[in-house]
């Protein structure tokens, strides 16, 4: 019997443009691409070239430090592209392939050892983080506990686990066992019915961020200073179900397309990393400015139709840029369809039931923090998110650990940032707060 937490303080943002059930298959798509910004920690350089030939696993990034964790590729086919920025720093390796092809058979992993040189040698090991510091795990460090999430609280978000991975669940959680000394926790949604007898099962019922993994951690076994744990998806547990139990690796997903400037938003089977003009063509609405967001409208990452699907999300949001808006009495409106959860608009009388339609516009200037309790009301950490965020920008470590830094990740203040007056990026001053906490410790 799973044990009930209730998550109190937070926000169901209403979202226009909540995909449907229908699933349809990605058929157009022959560019993948890996992205190396989105597996933070590890220094990560190309081990192919424009034109070599790569089957699906193999290794197209690799990390300078350990030799050990690296960035496979998706699909088989030919290596189209290693895209650099400035400074030569690697934006994406570029595959060009079938999605079919992204399924590779190799040799079951029974044994602790077995099962570690699979997921790093598969690419899956990238796919976790540890807490401190939100970051890929150190595969030389024992984690005190793994933390499994099985579901995604955030506006639009799609189930985690498709029908295809949703059986190997347990067994990846049974691997997972074999890699700590500690426990394995599962945090569900309620009434989702899942069980297991690895890992210890939690039900966490309340608004986002409930399905956040740093929140499940806050409300369980909070991370203490010395001490490291692992964290990552159900689907990506799965994953490694799979790999250990039969040998397969496999790269295939389900994306929701969301969002008010998608005709149709629905479901779509394709492959990780694949080419966005493709995997949307023709369902964004024509005649308006929009902006598409790799991910969900709190954590997302903005992309364009010649970008790719960014790990770790699973959804595509399409909303209005804004930039053409012209509003009678702007912000001083009185305006029934604009949100607000300062109840500043009379929309709050209709409630949440009902979907808004939100732009990507901030909606203020920025100004300096205002100490108001106002990211309290939807911030379930026993933390003070206002001095600890001082305390960053101050670069005050020891007050930083003090006020809780080793429990925090960058998603842990996205809804505060959406709810701030004063219009801060804390996602970014989180962010480089842990970046520079680590080089300061290591």
């Amino acid at each position: 019997m799973a044990e009930k937490i209730r998550i109190k303080k937070g926000l169901d943002i209403p979202v226009a443009g909540m995909p449907s059930s229908r699933v349809t298959d990605d058929t157009a798509t022959t560019l993948f691409a890996v992205c190396p910004d989105d597996f933070p920690g590890p220094i990560w350089k190309a081990a192919v070239k424009a034109g070599d030939t790569v089957a699906a696993g193999d290794t197209l990034l690799i990390d300078k430090a350990s030799g050990e964790i690296c960035l496979a590729s998706p699909v088989s086919g030919t290596v189209e592209e290693v895209h650099r920025g400035e400074r030569r720093h690697i934006e994406f390796i570029s595959v060009k392939g079938n999605a079919a092809s992204s399924e590779l058979k190799a040799g079951p992993a029974r044994s602790a050892e077995e099962i570690r040189k699979a997921i790093l040698s598969s690419g899956l090991w990238a796919m976790m983080r540890q807490r401190p510091y939100d970051i890929v795990p150190d595969p030389n460090v024992a984690p005190r506990d793994i933390f499994v999430t099985a579901f995604n609280s955030a506006p639009l978000a799609p189930e985690l686990l498709d029908s295809s991975l949703a059986p190997y669940l347990e067994k990846g959680l049974q691997a997972l066992a074999k890699l700590t000394s500690g426990k394995v926790y599962l945090g569900i949604r309620p009434g989702s019915g899942i069980t297991s007898k690895s890992a210890e099962v939690y039900e966490f019922d309340g608004p986002h961020p409930a399905g956040n993994v740093g929140v499940q951690i806050a409300a369980v076994k909070p991370v203490n200073k010395g001490e490291t744990v692992w964290t990552l998806d159900a689907a990506t547990a799965a994953r490694i179900g799979m790999l250990c139990a039969d040998g397969i690796l496999n790269y295939h997903t389900v994306v929701a397309v969301t969002g008010e400037g998608v005709n149709d938003p629905h479901l779509v089977k394709t492959t990780m990393g694949a080419s966005i003009d493709t995997l949307i063509g023709g369902m964004l609405k024509t005649g308006q400015s929009l902006r598409i967001i790799s991910g969900n409208v709190l954590t997302g990452v903005r992309v364009h139709t010649n970008g790719f699907l960014r790990y770790p999300y699973r959804q595509i949001t399409v909303i209005e840029e804004g930039d053409h808006a012209d509003e009678f009495m702007g912000w001083a409106s009185l305006d029934p369809g604009k949100f607000s959860v300062k109840r500043s608009f009379p929309a709050f009388l209709r409630g949440l039931s009902k979907p808004y339609k939100f732009d990507s516009r901030i909606k203020g200037g920025h100004r300096a923090m205002i100490l108001s309790g106002e990211y309290d009301k939807v911030f379930p950490f026993d933390i003070y998110p206002e001095y600890l965020l001082k305390a960053i920008i101050a670069g005050d470590i020891d007050r930083m650990e003090k006020l809780g830094i080793y429990e925090v990740a960058p998603e842990d203040f996205a809804l505060p940032e959406f709810v701030d007056t004063s219009k801060i990026e804390l996602q970014k001053i989180v962010r480089e707060g842990l970046d520079n906490l680590r080089k300061e410790l290591s």
